[in-house]
């Protein structure tokens, strides 16, 4: 007689399963490609011998591994530029919108009805040599000729990431600060806290929860990005990514993108732990 199945394991059953087919099983594979000492033989030739050679050759060139932090750090800067500007979003539809949140709430999401690549490139032209951005500067005397430094650069390519993640970042602020008890700010303005002094003692502490998550959701893709780079980043504004994706494209060696990418992978958890243990999120959470 057959085991009655638990509902909860009936839930999780096919998206584990196809957490497994399409990520934990590529990922293998990836792992295991990125050990090959090169690209002769089928795809899933066994006839080699492992080695570590293509990730001593990325440890051993510098241009790598600045690239690699360049990558890191405008992933870091993005997340907080995209919570800086977030946060006061989220602030207002939780405590000021009122009646109006959905509606606002609906029209920060709308972008995501557009394609991706058609907001990429709607940036693209916004930032260009004839674009809003330029014609209005020179319109009013501020400049006389374009800015170059607009597009074909990493900050093109830091503009139009904080424009394409700035919803994300506000999704996990705005659900933690409705989280928030609105009994606590009732006792801290009884118990005499101004405005400012509620906000930064209760409100935010509360809050950062939704703040740390946000962080992620936007550090973590944004290390690996390479579409945005390339449309508007150009040949000034690549980064890390966009070298992987050539040694899978045009390079033709894909044992040596494998290691790039574990190895950025690596220190995309790395740089998650720290800060995992810096802020205790776990004690946040609680």
């Amino acid at each position: 007689m057959l085991r009655r199945i638990s509902p909860g394991w009936a839930l999780i059953a096919v998206p584990s399963l196809w957490l497994l087919l399409f990520f934990l099983i590529p990922l293998a594979l990836m792992a295991g490609y990125s050990l090959r000492p090169d690209m002769q033989g089928p795809l899933f030739a066994l006839d080699w011998q492992p080695t570590f050679a293509n990730y001593l050759n990325i440890l051993g060139n510098a241009s790598y591994l600045r690239l690699l932090a360049i990558s890191a750090g405008i992933a870091s800067l993005v997340a907080l530029c995209g919570i800086v500007l977030a946060y006061p979003l989220a602030y207002f539809l939780v405590f000021r919108a009122g009646e109006r949140a959905s509606l606002f709430l609906t029209l920060l999401i709308l972008p995501f009805w557009t394609s991706y690549l058609l907001r990429i490139i709607a940036w693209k032209i916004i930032l260009g040599p004839n674009g809003v951005i330029n014609t209005l500067l020179m319109s009013t005397g501020v400049f006389q000729e374009p800015l170059r430094l607009l597009l074909y650069s990493r900050t093109a390519v830091v503009i139009t990431l904080i424009y394409v993640w700035l919803p994300f970042v506000a999704l996990p602020i705005y659900a933690a600060l409705q989280r928030i008890d609105r009994s606590v700010l009732e006792a801290a303005s009884i118990l005499g806290a101004p405005p400012p002094l509620a906000f930064l003692r209760v409100t935010l502490p509360l809050s950062m929860p939704g703040v740390v998550a946000a962080f992620f959701m936007v550090f973590i893709p944004t290390m690996g990005e390479y579409v945005t780079p390339l449309l508007v980043g150009g040949s000034g504004g690549s980064l890390y990514g966009n070298i992987i994706q050539t040694f899978f494209s045009q390079g033709l060696n894909w044992p040596l993108g494998a290691a790039m990418a574990f190895l950025m992978l690596i220190g995309a958890l790395l740089l998650s732990l720290i800060l995992t243990r810096v802020v205790d999120v776990g004690r946040m959470l609680g």
